[in-house]
């Protein structure tokens, strides 16, 4: 007699993947008249799940790390080539000019008020302090979604989604030397070795450099293959849009295997990509598939992310920890953040609003993950409490306020946040909004 009781768990991860491929292509629809983002709602349906008594799973990043360090390493990659896609800005040192004030000044502002406030005020030892800073310095190309540039060709970007946008896709790879450098003076400092030149040359340099290098000889392959070959064996003609998931793949491998940064390649091979045709069809194709694999992803980890707060990713969390989470994201962020565009050319509401957005999410996982398999971590625990305390507080305070805020500076533009905009424009947390061009562009 077949048991209808306890269905094989082949069958009820089979129909799970169901169940959330649908949430996938309907919440946003059912969300974007709500005050609320697709990543609370995740991590309500995670948290809800892991409580079920016939779950018995405990998703905590402590006790799991190398698959934490890979899958939020797989979901930051994706993230970052659909990021570099849908940018429909020229590249140029005058035209990018917030993006290197939010590299240049905000993230190193934020990494070293970060690193002194949780020696002196958490007691850590500096070296975690810094990697701990490091990893919640830079901006989240996968949560921030609700507050970036719309798909590619879908309108000019005004400067706060062009700003977030750009940050983030390029200070994911720029928070990487402070990661290695945390990494390199804990074992470098107690046996009294020198590390600076190996921070520099190596780490900094040689490793940036490549990131760069490497992701532009990427891109500028692919983009041959795809629009200027032959008619005949053009990829371009397929529609076939996984030719995007391949350059993904391809610029990261490449680049590792040479131990250059493949966060920074990825964005990089992505702005050249897109640069080789800006204005074919076929880039639209390629940032659907790396949307909707990328949304998939974010769920999924969302889920385990809402199972590890309820399984007791934050039990070793204090008051001061928690007074040091907020403050990273309403006193550190907007204060460095109005620090590097001081002198900007831009309203003080779009400064505001770049200053405020300072979405901490997977990228700040993985270099936590990265770190903690990589050099001696005391506490560990506590670290990732900290770090997951602050992307919960993320999450909650940038959805809850994003559509709101958003739809308020695009009335301030003379733009209509309520106007009716095809599926392909709905942002991921639900907010409908439209951008506008600055004529620098």
């Amino acid at each position: 007699m077949p048991s209808f009781i306890s269905p094989e768990p082949y069958i009820v991860i089979m129909t799970g993947i169901g169940v959330l491929i649908a949430l996938v292509a309907w919440l946003p629809l059912a969300l974007k008249q709500l005050p609320l983002s697709l990543p609370i709602v995740c991590i309500g349906i995670g948290a809800a799940l892991f409580l079920l008594p016939a779950v018995s799973l405990r998703p905590l990043p402590m006790l799991h790390p190398h698959i934490t360090e890979r899958f939020a390493e797989f979901v930051v990659i994706i993230a970052l080539m659909g990021a570099g896609l849908k940018i429909d800005r020229v590249f140029g040192w005058r035209r990018w000019a917030v993006t290197w004030r939010l590299l240049g000044i905000t993230m190193p502002l934020g990494i070293l008020l970060i690193t002194v406030m949780a020696t002196f005020a958490l007691d850590l030892p500096w070296t975690v302090a810094l990697l701990l800073a490091a990893s919640l310095a830079p901006t989240d190309p996968v949560l921030a979604a609700d507050v970036q540039v719309g798909p590619p060709k879908t309108g000019d970007e005004d400067e706060v989604r062009f700003g977030l946008t750009s940050e983030a896709g390029l200070n994911d790879g720029a928070a990487f030397p402070f990661v290695h450098l945390a990494i390199l003076l804990a074992a470098a400092l107690p046996a009294g070795q020198p590390w600076l030149g190996e921070w520099i040359g190596y780490r900094l340099l040689w490793e940036v450099g490549g990131g760069i290098l490497g992701g532009w000889l990427v891109g500028r392959l692919f983009g041959w293959l795809t629009f200027r070959i032959p008619a005949e064996t053009k990829l371009a003609k397929t529609g076939d849009g996984l030719i995007a998931l391949s350059a993904t793949f391809v610029s990261y491998g490449l680049t590792e295997m040479i131990h250059v940064y493949g966060f920074l390649s990825v964005f990089v091979t992505a702005l050249t990509f897109r640069h080789v045709h800006r204005d074919h069809d076929f880039q639209s194709d390629m940032h659907a598939i790396t949307e909707q694999i990328e949304r998939i992803a974010m769920m999924v980890l969302l889920i385990l992310f809402g199972g590890a707060l309820v399984s007791g990713l934050l039990v070793n969390v204090g008051w001061a920890d928690a007074v040091i989470a907020a403050a990273i994201l309403l006193v550190i962020r907007p204060l460095t953040g109005w620090l590097g565009l001081l002198g900007y050319p831009a309203d003080a509401h779009e400064k505001m609003t770049l200053a405020f957005f300072g979405i901490r999410g997977v990228g700040s996982i993985y270099y936590l993950a990265f770190g903690i398999n990589h050099m001696s971590v005391p506490q560990a625990e506590r670290l990732w409490g900290i770090v997951g305390l602050v992307v919960l507080f993320s999450i909650l305070l940038h959805g809850l306020t994003v559509t709101p805020i958003m739809r308020s500076l695009d009335r301030r533009r003379g733009v209509d946040p309520e106007a009716q905009q095809p599926p392909s424009l709905e942002l991921r947390g639900g907010s409908s909004v439209h951008s506008t061009v600055h004529s620098e562009v």
